[in-house]
């Protein structure tokens, strides 16, 4: 499985390297997550600079995405080099989420229609003058298209990933890791409460 996080310049470390940290809490052979840029390197808007793990092409063919957010992200969907290969994301094959911002790349190739999305306050008003409805909640997801609003719900994207690919117990246990001791059950209880009412219903075991 290959799980790849689109990081621009200008990114928001928290929305990028939050779900980094937790997906890398998966330990097997089969579950790789990278970093995507459309650069060697991008910079961060508090000055923080990483290198490309992967390319925006290799994230087309990833099983996951997570679409990431920061200070730029009007120009990246005014970028047609960028746009052009973002169009090869197709949610009939892979799991998409965006986080904060990157809901505005999602409108823009055209995966929200008839989806509502959750989004970071600043961001808001781009979505809706893109005519796309935005809940007050942190975290929603259709199908196998999912958004997030506000930089620590990019936990809710990175564990609706993994019980989506490797299994809710996989996921618990990823979030008990990164949890503050003390309040571990309290925050995998919040996190349930916000992801399972968008998960795929159980398929019925045949007798």
């Amino acid at each position: 499985m290959h799980i790849a996080i689109l990081t621009f310049e200008g990114y928001n470390e928290l929305d990028s390297l939050i779900a980094l940290g937790v997906l890398n809490r998966i330990k097997t052979d089969d579950w790789r997550v990278t970093i995507a840029t459309p650069s060697p390197k991008v910079t961060s808007m508090n000055g923080v600079t990483i290198e490309q793990m992967s390319t925006l092409e290799e994230a087309c063919t990833a099983d996951a995405v997570i679409i990431g957010s920061g200070i730029a992200t009007r120009e990246v969907v005014e970028d047609p080099a960028i746009m052009s290969v973002l169009r090869g994301l197709d949610p009939s094959r892979q799991l998409i989420a965006a986080q904060c911002s990157g809901a505005l790349v999602l409108a823009r190739l055209g995966l929200l229609n008839d989806i509502p999305a959750c989004t970071d306050l600043t961001t808001k008003p781009w979505v809706l003058a893109a005519g796309i409805e935005v809940l007050n909640q942190p975290f929603y997801a259709e199908d196998n298209i999912a958004t997030a609003g506000g930089c620590l719900a990019s936990q809710y994207l990175a564990a609706w990933i993994i019980t989506r690919l490797k299994g809710k117990d996989a996921a618990q246990d990823a979030l008990h890791y990164v949890a503050p001791v003390g309040e571990k059950e309290e925050y995998i209880e919040r996190a349930w409460r916000n992801i399972t009412p968008y998960l795929p219903a159980p398929t019925p075991t045949l007798v």
